[in-house]
């Protein structure tokens, strides 16, 4: 693996969090968060949760029938 040195500002209270994740899992706080960010970029979004979590949202929206439509 190639790598490019990256620098990042982390608030005092997420450095002392990756700290503790580094010491208690004997990784360094690089590794931790190369670890972490490919878990983050990697996560595939699922749909039927975003789509369970709005359903019903706004119960008083009016949808206009197809016909009414403007297809510009």
């Amino acid at each position: 693996m190639t790598a490019v040195r990256t620098q990042v500002y982390l608030t005092e209270d997420l450095r002392q969090r990756v700290d503790r994740v580094a010491s208690a899992s004997g990784l360094t706080m690089a590794e931790v968060i190369r670890r972490a960010l490919d878990a983050y970029l990697t996560a595939e979004p699922d749909p039927t949760t975003s789509l369970s979590a709005t359903f019903g949202a706004a119960p008083q929206a009016s949808v206009p029938a197809r016909d009414e439509w403007d297809r510009g």
